[in-house]
């Protein structure tokens, strides 16, 4: 799994980082998201591929490498 976020689409709600804090942070300035993890190991892929599903803004993107 790989994992991308588009900065100019996050709205800052902090959804990802409420689902998966290992793989997604803020920003103290504006709470836009920081990936933290780009290749999240197989035991975090529920908790990614939940968080982009409710991303409001749609600024997750995940894409399977396998």
């Amino acid at each position: 799994m790989k994992v991308t976020v588009d900065e100019d689409k996050c709205c800052g709600a902090g959804q990802c980082v409420l689902i998966a804090p290992e793989v997604f942070d803020q920003r103290e300035d504006d709470g836009i998201v920081i990936l933290l993890e780009h290749e999240p190991g197989e035991g975090r892929h529920v908790a990614v591929r939940e968080a982009a599903a409710v991303c409001p803004g749609a600024a997750i993107e995940v894409t399977d490498t396998e």
